[in-house]
This record gives C-alpha cells, sequence and structure tokens, in this order.
C-alpha cells in the first residue's frame, strides 16, 4: 500500500509530499527505502573495486567479499533490529524477512559485515586490516545515504525541537500519539536525527578518505571509523525517540556507540605507539606507484 506523507519543516516553509513507493513492477511494489539502501550499497562496492588495487588486494576478492559478507551484514542488521524489537514480530514470525519497508540496524549489519570479512580473509589467507581499511570509508559512505531511507519512512527522528530546522508529519505525529510519552508533544516539530547521522557520517567519509594519505598502522581507518561513527552515534542516538532498548532502561545503540567509542580510540593509540618505530607511513593516494604491490602487502602483514 502506497503511503504519502505530508513533510514539513515550518520555520523553515518547507513541505514535502513523498510517497514511500518507487514504481511498481507487475504489480509489486518497490519502495524507497530498498532503492536508497540499495544505491548507497553499489556506491560502496564501485567505489571499493576502483581502489583496491592501492590495499594491495584484488578486484575479484572484493566480488567474493561482497557475495559472502553481504548477506550476512544483511541477517546481522534484521537479527539485532528483531531481537531489541521483539514484541513488534511476536505476532506475525514471517514478517521478519520482510525488510523492504525497513528495520534494519546499522550496528547489526556492521557486526555481520565483520564477521563475514574475518571467516572470507581467514579462508583466502588475506590481511583483514587491508580489506577492513578499503571498506571502512565507503561502508561509512553507504551509512550517509542510507539514512535518507528513514527519511522516505518518516523514522528514526528525535524529541521536540524549536530550531529552524525541526520537521513534522502525521507520520511522526501518529507515532508520537502511540508512544503515549508525556516529554514529547506529537503536535510540535521534531529533531531529524537522520539527517544529523547523514551529515556525521559524510563528515567521517571525508576524514578517512583524507587520513588514509597518512595514515600509519594497518588496520587504523577501521578503528577510527568505529570510533569516530560511535561519537556521532551516542550523541545522535540519545536523541531519538525510537530507540531499541535493553531491559527497557538502555538504548542499546548508544551503549554500544560508547563502548566501541571509547575501546577503538584505545586501540589506536596503544597500536600507533607499539608500531611506531616499525612500521612507516603508508601513503596510499599519493604515491602508488611508487611502491611494490606484493612487497608492501607482506610489509603489513607482518
Amino acid at each position: 500500500m502506497n503511503k504519502t506523507n505530508i513533510i514539513k519543516f515550518p520555520k523553515m516553509g518547507l513541505e514535502f509530499a513523498i510517497d514511500n513507493v518507487a514504481l511498481r513492477i507487475f504489480g509489486i511494489p518497490i519502495y524507497w527505502y530498498g532503492i536508497i539502501i540499495s544505491t548507497g550499497f553499489l556506491l560502496a562496492i564501485l567505489l571499493g573495486l576502483k581502489n583496491c588495487k592501492k590495499f594491495g588486494i584484488k578486484s575479484e576478492d572484493v566480488i567474493d567479499l561482497v557475495l559472502w559478507a553481504a548477506p550476512m551484514a544483511i541477517v546481522g542488521a534484521r537479527l539485532y533490529y528483531v531481537i531489541f524489537q521483539w514484541d513488534e514480530f511476536s505476532g506475525d514470525i514471517m514478517s521478519i524477512i520482510n525488510i523492504r519497508t525497513g528495520g534494519l540496524a546499522i550496528y547489526g549489519g556492521l557486526i555481520g559485515a565483520v564477521i563475514g570479512a574475518v571467516i572470507f580473509t581467514r579462508v583466502r589467507k588475506i590481511n583483514f586490516f587491508l580489506i577492513a581499511d578499503l571498506a571502512a570509508p565507503y561502508f561509512v559512505m553507504a551509512q550517509a545515504i542510507g539514512r535518507w531511507g528513514n527519511f522516505v519512512n518518516q523514522e528514526a527522528f528525535g524529541t521536540n525541537t524549536s530550531l529552524p530546522w525541526g520537521m513534522h508529519s502525521k507520520a511522526v505525529q501518529d507515532y508520537l500519539t502511540w508512544l503515549g510519552d508525556s516529554s514529547v508533544d506529537p503536535l510540535m516539530p521534531v529533531h531529524p536525527t537522520f539527517l544529523y547521522e547523514s551529515i556525521w557520517n559524510f563528515a567521517v567519509f571525508s576524514f578517512l578518505i583524507w587520513h588514509r594519505k597518512r595514515y600509519k598502522v594497518p588496520g587504523e581507518l577501521f578503528f577510527l571509523y568505529t570510533a569516530l561513527y560511535g561519537i556521532g552515534r551516542a550523541w545522535i542516538e540519545g536523541l531519538r525517540t525510537d530507540s531499541l532498548y535493553i531491559g527497557g532502561i538502555i538504548r542499546a545503540s548508544q551503549l554500544l556507540a560508547i563502548v566501541s567509542a571509547i575501546v577503538f580510540a584505545l586501540v589506536i593509540f596503544i597500536r600507533r605507539k607499539i608500531n611506531s618505530e616499525v612500521n612507516p607511513v603508508y601513503n596510499i593516494d599519493i604515491e602508488p606507484k611508487k611502491v611494490d604491490t606484493t612487497e608492501k602487502v607482506d610489509k603489513r602483514q607482518k
């Protein structure tokens, strides 16, 4: 069923009518949510293939990794959501496999993708950190694009705000009314937290692309991604009204974001200190032609 949302930004004088169904093929609805998520995913793959040789990785290994890890990422993203939102699915088990309209958790997807990548690199005898460093900037870029699927579905929004970019819609009002939280007024504009996270993720992506010209220790791009994403997500998650909770008290993704930000920041510091006199500064983008690919891979794997 088509759902047209009138999304308003009252203080900015903006109003958008958005249909969550992009088109129909043989009567089957194709949702904007899926198209947006897929666009980010495909763009990440294309950029990964374009730049994989700078990391000493074969393009066929990238494609095989995607075929292996992508399904695990989707399963992980769905399971993470379902586990913490079980009441929504307990009466209709088959609805668990319907992901076309939403219900994917980024952290679950990341966990699934990492597990898949670890298994893949062990089987292929590839340094996991090479794959992780290649993927990290493009993964967070895909996240930044994918957040706009939340905008179309009118989900992942926050509490009330008087800021100029506060938004409102019938879907937001209906959800907040159902939520019954007396601290949030369903008739007032709310934080567009999907937008906050999209902007933060694009900023992290830009920083990682800049930093990979000068980073020192294999795995650092991946660890920076997890730490920086965790910092932004911890703050943004605290604004949201649709968080997944542990025991109805602790926001699951906020806790995971805080822990990952602290742990991986420490990992970066410790690994830099240990490797400061062992490994050179890797300059992947500036001087890729001056470094023998095989030799560079061997140095990183030591």
